[in-house]
Parts: structure tokens; sequence; C-alpha cells
């Protein structure tokens, strides 16, 4: 194709063309100039001053970087100085000198050929503008009032386009073909700048003060030229090849972070341009089209941010791990940009800041910063880095795990780190880009409530990714206000969810209100009229929420994939114990085997995002973020409901009043329970990483609200609590002992509280109101783990003592503690049996003869029964442990009527179930397996018959129980305790002594108990046994012993025989009937002997008894 006709300095002839550009041209006129222009067309274009009008800015593709730039000279020399001489500033005498010198030293222009030639054709001849200027002046030379034109004539200069005049090809050949407009005019700036900071060394202070508008007008003008650049780079000739405008800036703030920069020089003279120039070159850009009267700045910037937020290295595979380290360019550049309050707040006027109609899911990637913050190392988003860092994990060593956990540790944190300054540096850029931030968090909080669903759909919500980066950047803005010392807790306004709209609470369960509440209380809060939220209430409950549906969504499902793992190698440990599927043909082995093998690898898949889940939810330092925030937060609402305000700099004084705080009332629950069960994770995985003050801080959460219960309305979060102090109790790695365990034996609330904390649980988790809630007590009733950890502590032993003083509560405790212990045995000696008698059909010769099906079916069904057993096992176990220290420390509760005789019956029934003709049913082959320790369980029995031996209440129920007592149960088991080395032998003498009083009681109660046919009325009608205090139940006149139905009423409020609703108190005693049955007693009774057998005679130890399966 020909070349387009030039003149003779090499610019194009174009008139079309060069109408556009000038049209361009005069767009930027207004502040660069305000000089007179000359005639020169071009003059004429680039002084107009025509505002800026609203220009779309391109969003160009990312393209190859241009090569650096070749070395350009400054044509100014460096005055020769003598060693050590510093030459005092001198006065500027000839300003129309200094300012040619200015103009050629800045643009490297000259309109004087012969000095062109001399200066080795370094200071391009602008011969076209000569001749212009000649035209209409007489005396011609460069000034700072002709400056438009220098630039425009300059600019248009094509040095690819060989010149007609032969004089003036040198000079174009001397221009590089490679250098770019945006590389010059960014050159021309740096000398300018470079001019301005050595006036001062030259010149008196009054001349460069009086220079500083020619100074200001070029730096104006050049700035405005570079923003035009970066809109048209099309408007002046360009290299080859080269895209220009925005991508050139793009590139170059990409560069900050390495050695090397598009702007690069080898020359000395002409410097480096590097990160320390950026910031008053951004501050000139900003100042040039961020004006009062005219805002432009997102116009020329706009599409540079683009280029990096939403570059394609964001989205690569590899992410975070990438060698090259690409998305660290991304951070550095944007923290350049936004390190100018002007652009930082710029930054949040753009379309794509905060998009209003995208979607949960596509929030991440269409918001400005969303790509870079979901950037993180979980498997969901970036399979990548599990792979690269923990594939084969059964293959890698405990070392080689934590090489790889510090490499993807240290890249977050350099992550969240930078995150935080570019957040920062917008928020403390403006009232308004902080409220836009701040919006940015309500916006994402808004569009994932649904994370925290049953079930969720991980396609239509924000990664885990975006999620817990977020979350560590709220960490670091909280971090100001979270002190050793609270003293910030003032300023959280309490009421901030009734008066703001930043966070909807709509959905969220309220600690202590329904929702009809939470909205009246809501509108009483917004009519009593307040100012806006200061930032710490905003942040702080920011935080909590989207800690909620961030973090806390991230951790349930790196749970789930925990019990995937459990699931999968009970399946597996199902196949290795049926050898049934051995013996089947080979194409249906070849399946099971296969079946195996995959299973087998979905296990290493799910190791390897448990490993990546665990770089992040494991990390110290964001651990001790979050526990810290935790421990605030925990302390706030303990200052919530604390009447004198004191807390914790005065520890709180429990229980709490019974009128509880409306503000109180309001707070979701998951403020309490996201604090639960992060201790909870953590205690789990990684208990050493909860450090003391954080141990203090959760404990004192729990005594707060364990101590009064009527605070917090859901049972299952009070459950939460009480699991909280389980899990501190328990052994970790090589320690014994819980990370709780030290402050339950030592916190002054809970020498004080724990037991009545514990008694009074154990007793509400009864009713939970759930369909399932008769299962649901024993998964919360874990307090025997807890008293164990602190039984040895004689201040809590006192601690139990005062608390059965409170009779009434306490009776009602152990009667739901025989229940469970009746319930958990009685099953256990069930599932045991059960198991025997299938691993006996196993055993037995005909087993392989048997139907497969048949053989398969018992197989599975004994893999079901074991696990219901050591569950039963476990649980009933730990009961009656507790059911042995009450006893010992505290008797007269157990002997009232409503308890001795249910307990007499349940001990009896449980000897015969561990000694009895029947034992032989409890022998399985792996006893452990199913956590099944009949020695210990008959120790315990028998430590409890011991501890109530010297009680003649307790004598007098164990005689007159007549179901299961037998005196040959206690001889057996005395030898048997004997020969295992159960018991003492002064405890079997105990043991002795106490079946010796029972059989002489026995025989009186039988003598009493002759009384003949007794008439039906004088009967209890749900025990059959003679009343001894009658009483009429008030709604169905129902007359039943009082013993009878206080035991009834201990775990059912109601009357048995109408279900309506009944107290103890509102029972009539039956005066009359109680006399009549009295005087039939005193009528009937005859005199009987007791024994006529010697008291060392009553019982014989069997010292050849033994249990097999003992």
């Amino acid at each position: 194709m020909a070349r387009e006709a030039t003149n003779a300095d090499g610019r194009s002839s174009n008139s079309d063309d060069l109408q556009i550009r000038l049209k361009r041209l005069a767009k930027l006129g207004g502040s660069a100039s305000s000089s007179p222009a000359p005639s020169n067309p071009s003059a004429n274009a680039s002084t107009s001053s025509s505002p800026h009008p609203p220009i779309q800015a391109p969003v160009q593709k990312p393209a190859p970087r241009p090569q650096p730039v070749q070395p350009v000279p400054t044509p100014v020399s460096t005055p020769t100085k003598k060693a050590n001489v510093v030459q005092a500033p001198v006065a500027l005498t000839n300003r129309a000198a200094w300012e040619e010198g200015l103009v050629e030293t800045v643009f490297l222009v000259t309109i004087d050929r012969e000095k062109g030639v001399r200066m080795g054709y370094k200071l391009l001849w602008l011969k076209s503008l000569k001749e212009d200027l000649e035209s209409e002046r007489a005396e011609v030379h460069l000034s700072a009032e002709i400056v438009d034109s220098v630039l425009i004539s300059r600019l248009e200069v094509d040095p690819k386009t060989p010149s007609a005049d032969p004089s003036y090809q040198p000079f174009l050949d001397h221009i590089s073909p490679k250098t770019t407009v945006f590389e010059y005019l960014f050159g021309c700036w740096r000398r300018l700048v470079l001019a301005r900071r050595s006036l001062p060394k030259k010149y008196r202070a009054e001349d460069v003060s009086a220079v500083q508008p020619t100074l200001d007008k070029l730096r104006d003008l050049i700035i405005s030229y570079i923003g035009l650049n970066m809109q048209d780079p099309t408007m002046f000739p360009q290299p080859e090849g080269t895209t220009g405008g925005s991508l050139e800036l793009y590139e170059s703030l990409l560069s900050l972070n390495s050695s090397s920069h598009p702007f690069a020089s080898t020359s000395t003279q002409a410097g480096l341009v590097n990160i320390d120039e950026f910031p008053l070159f951004l501050t000139d850009l900003q100042r040039r089209f961020q004006t009062a009267d005219e805002d432009v700045l997102d116009e020329i910037l706009g599409p540079v941010i683009r280029l990096l937020t939403f570059s394609s290295w964001l989205a690569r595979p590899e992410g975070l791990a990438s060698g090259d380290n690409g998305w660290r360019s991304i951070v550095t550049g944007l923290e350049a940009l936004v390190s100018n309050k002007g652009i930082a707040k710029m930054v949040t006027k753009l379309e794509e800041w905060c998009p209003e109609n995208a979607s949960a899911s596509s929030f991440e990637r269409s918001s400005l910063l969303g790509p870079l913050i979901r950037l993180g190392v979980f498997q969901r988003e970036w399979p990548t880095i599990s792979k690269t860092y923990f594939s084969e994990p059964e293959k890698r060593t405990r070392a080689d795990v934590d090489a790889s956990n510090t490499s993807l540790r240290a890249t977050l944190h350099n992550l969240q780190t930078s995150l935080f300054q570019l957040f920062n540096s917008i928020v403390r850029a403006s009232p308004e880009s902080r409220e836009s931030v701040l919006e940015y968090f309500s916006k994402v909080i808004s569009l994932n409530v649904k994370r925290r669903g049953l079930q969720v759909d991980f396609a239509t919500v924000a990664s885990d990714g975006f999620m817990v980066n977020l979350q560590a950047v709220l960490l670091q803005f909280a971090e100001p206000f979270i002190d050793s010392k609270f003293s910030k807790l003032d300023r959280i306004d309490p009421k901030f969810f009734g008066r703001s709209s930043r966070i909807s609470m709509a959905d969220e369960t309220r600690v202590n209100a329904t929702s009809d509440e939470a909205s009246r209380w809501a509108e009483e809060v917004q009519s009593e009229g307040h100012g806006p939220a200061n930032f710490i209430t905003e942040i702080f409950y920011l935080t909590a929420t989207i800690n909620h549906y961030g973090l806390m969504r991230t951790i349930q499902s790196a749970q789930d994939l925990h019990k995937a793992i459990d699931e999968r190698q009970n399946v597996i440990d199902r196949y290795e114990g049926d050898p049934t599927w051995r013996e089947q043909p080979p194409t249906i082995r070849a399946r099971f085997e296969e079946q195996m093998k995959r299973i087998k690898d979905e296990m290493q898949l799910i190791h390897e995002e448990m490993f990546a889940y665990q770089v992040q939810l494991l990390d110290p330092e964001f651990s001790a973020r979050q526990l810290a925030f935790n421990g605030f937060l925990s302390t706030w609402l303990i200052n919530l409901v604390d009447p004198s305000k004191n807390h914790p700099t005065i520890t709180i004084e429990l229980p709490l009043p019974q009128e509880i705080p409306t503000v109180f009332k309001m707070i979701p629950e998951f403020f309490i329970e996201d604090i639960a069960d992060y201790a909870l994770y953590l205690m789990r995985l990684k208990p050493e990483a909860i450090e003391k003050p954080a141990r203090v801080e959760i404990l004192n959460l729990c005594f707060t609200f364990l101590s009064s219960t009527w605070y917090i309305k859901n049972p299952f979060l009070k459950t939460r609590l009480v699991q909280v102090m389980f899990y501190g109790t328990l052994g970790y790695g090589r320690e014994r002992e819980g990370i709780l365990t030290e402050l339950l034996n030592s916190h002054p609330l809970s020498l004080k509280h724990l037991m009545s904390i514990l008694t009074g649980f154990y007793i509400e988790v009864e009713s939970t109101g759930s369909h399932t809630q008769f299962y649901d007590k024993f998964s919360a009733r874990d307090i025997a783990y807890i008293l164990k950890a602190v039984w040895n502590n004689p201040a809590h032993r006192d601690a139990l003592k005062r608390e059965s003083l409170n009779l009434d509560k306490f009776v009602r405790f152990i009667n739901l503690m025989m229940n469970d212990v009746t319930f958990l045995l009685d099953e256990s000696v069930s599932k045991l049996t059960e198991i025997h008698n299938i691993e006996i059909e196993m055993a037995a010769p005909d087993w392989e003869g048997k139907p497969l099906r048949h053989k398969q079916e018992r197989i599975q069904t004994l893999s079901s029964i074991g696990q219901q057993a050591t569950s039963w096992s476990a649980l009933g176990k730990s009961t009656v442990d507790l059911l042995k220290k009450f006893t010992h420390e505290t008797k007269t509760p157990f002997m009232t009527p409503e308890i001795v005789d249910r307990l007499a019956a349940m001990l009896n029934y449980n000897l015969d179930a561990l000694v009895g003709p029947k034992c032989q049913d409890l022998k399985v082959k792996d006893m452990d397996k199913y956590q099944f320790n009949p020695r210990q369980l008959l120790s315990d029995i028998l430590q409890v018959y011991i501890n109530l031996s010297g009680e003649g209440t307790f004598v007098q129920a164990i005689a007159g129980e007549g179901r299961s007592y037998k005196k040959e149960l206690f001889e057996r088991a005395a030898g048997i305790a004997k020969k295992r080395g159960l018991k003492t032998d002064m405890e079997i003498e105990q043991l002795r002594l106490f079946v010796v009083k029972v059989e002489e009681t026995r025989a009186t109660l039988q003598a009493e108990d002759d009384l003949g046919e007794i008439p039906d009325e004088y009967l209890d009608p749900l025990m059959y046994t003679v009343m001894r205090d009658p009483v009429i139940l008030p709604s169905s006149r129902t007359i039943i012993d009082r013993s009878t139905i206080k035991a009834h009423l201990l775990s059912d409020s109601t009357d048995p025989f109408n279900r309506v609703p009944l107290k103890l108190e509102d029972v009539v005693p039956d005066h009359e009937l109680k006399a009549k049955i009295e005087g039939f007693l005193a009528e009937r009774r005859r005199k009987g002997g007791a024994l006529d057998v010697a008291p060392e005679d009553v019982m014989q130890i069997d010292e050849n008894a033994d249990a097999m399966h003992m």
C-alpha cells in the first residue's frame, strides 16, 4: 500500500485526519493553556478553552508488552563544578532564553536546525512550525506561549514516514520507531519534574516562584495529552503493532512489582521510572482531570483499573500458586493507584465497583475487586492447588505437609494484607468512598444468605475463598478497636439492627424474640431518631455477620469432608468384614474390587481437599484474629446483660436478673452460635491454637448464659455451650488434660456456678421441643465428662453438696439421671445380646452352607447393631460413673420416696444382667470395640450399693424390691469383685454387711406385708401397692399415692390419666382415706420374726463365681 503523503518535516498532510484530531484536542484546551494562541491551526486547537465533554473510554484487551524505550539523553548539559564548592542561586535575567531552553529540554525539540545538528539530532527540528511562526511574527523562538503548537507538531511526526527533505531525514532517523506516544509524553513529564526540582539550586526563590505558572502550564498540557492518548491512542502516529493508550499505563503498573519496567532505560541521564515516581504522576493526573467543576478521571483511569482487576491472570487455574506471581503485580498496581485519595474515591464510582444486578455467584467475577478477592486455596474453586501441593496424601510426610502449609499461608497472608490495604485506602479517601466500601460488604452479605442453608447449591452463592478473604479484611479493620482492656465496648451501638438497614436480620432467629417482636422493636428504635452509626459499629456488625455466612459455612463444608471420609471408611470396613463377597463368581468379585478401589480413590481426593481447607482454616495468624474478634464479641454480649456494665473490669455477678434487656433479646442467635462453633472446630482439630485469654472469654460466655438459661430461648444453642466445655476437657496430642480443664478448676465463676449449671442443664435438656427430643438429650448430656475433669477439686465437691440442698431441683436431676441409666444399660445389654447371638451363629459349622443373601444380611445387621451398642455403652458407662460420684458426695436426695425405690429397682436389675443367669449372653468377641467394660460397670454399680449402704431407707428399698433382688446375685458379684480385684477386702465386707441388713429387713417386711386380701381402694392405681399418703388429682379426680405422683411429675408435668398440666402443689390430700388405710394396716399387721440365721451366715461369698464376659 502506498504511503500517505507527508510534509517536509514528516507530518501527515491528510486534512480530514487533521481536522478530526483538532476536534479531539479541543477537549483538552481549557485548563491546559490560558495564553493567547498563534494563528497556526494546530495552536488554535490546542489552546481552546472549551470544557471537557465526557469521553467513553475504550476497554482494551491485554496485548504483548511494548519493548523498552530507546535511550534518549537530555540535551541539557551539566555545568562543570569545582569540587566542594556550592554555587549560590543567581537571578534569572533572561526569562525568554530560560523558557526556550525549558521547552527544548522537556520536549526534546528545537526550531533551530543548526542547534539540532550540533546536538547530534537529539533535538527534533520542528521545521514546519518554524515556517508557520515566521509567517506570523518577526522574532521567532520557543516559549510557553506556543507550547501547545510545539507539542502537537512533535506528536504528529511519524518517524516511519520518510521526509521529502533530505536535510530533515537525519532528525527522523534519530527518533526510535518503537517509542509510543505515551512513552514520549511520560518522558516529557519526567524531564519537567527534574527541571522543576533543579530550579531552587540555580535561581533565587523569587525567580523560582515567578516561573511556577509556566511550569504548571507545561505540566497540565503534558498530562492533558497523556489523558487524551489513553482514551484514543490512534490520534497521533504510533509504532506498528502497538496498542497504546490505557494498556501502556496498565503494563507499567504491573511492572512496579518487578525489576524491569516498560519505561525503563539504560541511560543514566534519563533514569528509571520506578514506583517512587508514580505518586507524583498520579497526583498530577488526578489534579488535572478531577476538579470541582469537572470530574472525568474515571474516563481516563477507569479502563486501566478494569484491565488490572479483570486481568486473565486472576482466572488462571493455578491462582495464588502461579510461578510468575501475576496477581502480585496486579495488587501492586492497584495499591499505587488507590494511594491517591482522588483515584481511590473515583474507584467506588465506577459501575463495576458494586454491580447492581449481579447474582451471588457472579458478583465475585463482575465486581471490580471480586476476581482478586476470590483467590484462595479451596479445591472447589482452585483444584490445581490441592493437586499440586497435596496429591497422594497418604505418601506425604508431616514435614512435607507443613512445608506446603507454610508456603501457601505466606501467600495468603500477602494477599489478605494487600486486600486490606486496598480497602483501607479507599475507606480513608473520603466519607463517600467509605460508605461505598460498607455498602460493598453489605451487598455481599445480602446476596449470600443462602450459604447458611441446610442444603446449599454452591453454584448459586459466592465461593469460600471470596467470603473468607473478605472476612480476613474485616478482621483487620476490627483490630484497632479490639484491645486487651476492651476499652471500645461502649462504642458499639446495641440498637444497630433496629436503626440501620445495612444488614437485614428479617430471616434470622433472635436470641429471645419472635420476628414480630423484632419488627415492633425496630419501629420503636427508628422513631427515637438517630444519626448514622459510627465506623466501629458498622465494622463490628459486618464482621460478625459475614463470619456467619462466610467462614462458618466454609467450616461446615470442611466438616462435611470429615463425615464423607467416615462414611466411606465404614463402607470399606463393612466390605473387609464381610468375606462373603470373595465367594462370588469372578465377575461379581471384580465388581466389588472395583467399587473398593473407587471408594479409596474418592477418599484420597477428599483428603487432598481437606488439606487445602486446613491451609486457610487452621492458619495460626487467621485463627488468632478470629479468636480475638470472638473474644470481643463474647465480652460485648456479657456486658450487654450486665446490670452494672462493669464487665470485664469487674467480673459479672451471676445468675443474671430475671428481666432480660430488650437489646439482648434482639441479638441474632448466630452471634452466640458462631462463637461456640468456631471454638468447637478448633478444639477438635487444633486446640492449642486457643490461647489462655481466648479460653477465659469462651468460659465467661458459657458460665453467663448457662447459669441464666432463660436468656436464651433455643435449647440447642445452650447445648452448644455445654459441648464447648466438654470438648475443652478432652486431652489432645500428648496432653492428658483439655485446654479448659485448668480454668474449670480455677476460674472463680466455675468454682461458684459449675455444679449448678451442669445439674440445671441436665434437667432442661430433657425437653427440647423437638420430635426427636428423647434422643437429642443423650447427645447433649456430656456433663459426666466435665465432672470427671473437675471431680478431684474439693471446691467443686463442696459446691455439689450445696447444690443438693435445693432438694426439688436435685431430686428431679437424679430422677432423670436414673431414667438415662435404665434406658442406656438396657439398650446396651439388648444390643450386646444380639451381637452375641449373631457371632454364635457365624461360628457354627453350618454357617458356610447358609444362603449367601442370609449371610450378607446378618453381617450388615451385626455392623448396624454394633454402632448402636458402642454409643449406648459409652453413654451408659459415663452416666453410671456420675451416679457413683454423686452417691458418694450426697445421699439425702437419693433417699426421697420418689427416688429410692426406683434406684433400688434399677440397681438390682442391672446387677442381675451383669452376674445373673443370662450374663453369658453379653460375651462378644471384641468388647473394647463396643466400649463395653463389664468389670468397670460391675465395680461402679457395687460402689453405689456401698455408698448408700448406711442409709436405712435404701436398705428397705432394696429389700422391698421383689422383681430382681436375689441374695445370690450379691454373693456372685462379691466373688467376682474379689477375684478380679475390683474391690478391696474392706469394701467387700461393707457389701456383705449391707446384704445382711437387707435380708433382715426383708424378713421383717414379709411379716408386715402378710396382710391377706387388700381392698382395691387402698391400692395405688399405678404401682398396685398399699398407699401410705393418698392424694386426689384435681382434674381427673383419681386417687393416687403422693410418692407415686411425685415421681411421675419429675419427668412429666401432666396428670397421667388425662394429660392435663399438673403441679405437685395442686394435689389434694385425702385425709379420710389415709386414716382408713392406717387403721386397716394396724388391724392386719402381725408380729413377724427377723432372720433366724446368724448375720455372718446370711451372705456367703461365692469364691468360685465368675462370668465369662468378665
